[in-house]
């Protein structure tokens, strides 16, 4: 008879949050960064059709790394969630504290009973009516969440990243400002996924990113696509 194969919980855990930090690491990074006129999304993506950065409800919006399919499933019950909420209740009623809630309770319940954790990570966005009101929440794979402020890179090489951007990012930048310095912390990652030396990063073109911002003075729906020329000017060095 054979003898039973043991594995211990911590290791068990341990197995899975490698796994889920290996996905993770392997995809394309993502940077958040509060500017004077609310929160900007940057990610090198040519894709139009399969998007990192999405509107999920009036002044929320959402990013993600890691598996597609797994975090557009993440994305979609989102909405739901946010729409059900808001028809149940009052529009207002929907925060990005509740929906960040809500996707570390499935994360969490994931990573700790299902044979395989999601390899994702997020980041969940409110802009408020002043930068002191805004809120992001960048949620792991294992359902721990973290408030966080002024800036986020989520994805491969994230830590050398913010380490970049911390002593570039400062309160009440303009957005052509926040957005040259997200693009330049993209382009800081090489093709084997090497980060290069300050002053040799490579140039991504407006065509191969994917960026959006949520307006602190739009009225309603914050969220906006930025692409093409109005992209490439921000992105143009000079005055905003």
């Amino acid at each position: 008879m054979s003898m039973p194969f043991y594995v211990s919980p911590e290791q068990l855990m341990k197995d899975r949050a490698d796994f889920a930090r290996k996905g993770i690491g392997r995809g394309r990074s993502v940077v958040v960064l509060a500017y004077a006129g609310g929160i900007a999304f940057a990610t090198e993506n040519p894709s139009r059709a399969l998007h990192k950065i999405s509107e999920i409800y009036d002044r929320i919006a959402f990013a993600a790394v890691g598996k597609y399919n797994e975090f557009e499933n993440l994305r979609v019950a989102g909405v739901r969630y946010a729409d059900l909420r808001g028809y149940s209740y009052d529009r207002s009623d929907v925060t990005a504290r509740g929906l960040a809630n809500a996707y570390a309770q499935t994360l969490g319940t994931v990573f700790t009973t299902e044979s395989k954790p999601l390899e994702v990570e997020l980041v969940v966005a409110e802009v408020g009516a002043s930068p002191a009101d805004d809120q992001v929440y960048r949620l792991s794979y294992d359902g721990s969440v973290a408030d966080e402020h002024g800036f986020v890179v989520m994805g491969g090489q994230a830590e050398q990243l913010t380490a970049r951007l911390r002593g570039s990012w400062h309160e009440g930048m303009e957005l052509g400002a926040v957005l040259r310095l997200a693009v330049g912390t993209l382009g800081a990652v090489a093709a084997d996924g090497s980060v290069a030396a300050e002053g040799s990063e490579r140039s991504i073109p407006a065509s191969g990113l994917e960026v959006a911002v949520l307006e602190r003075d739009r009225p309603r729906r914050a969220f906006r696509r930025l692409h093409g020329g109005p992209l490439a000017d921000l992105l143009a060095d000079g005055d905003d």
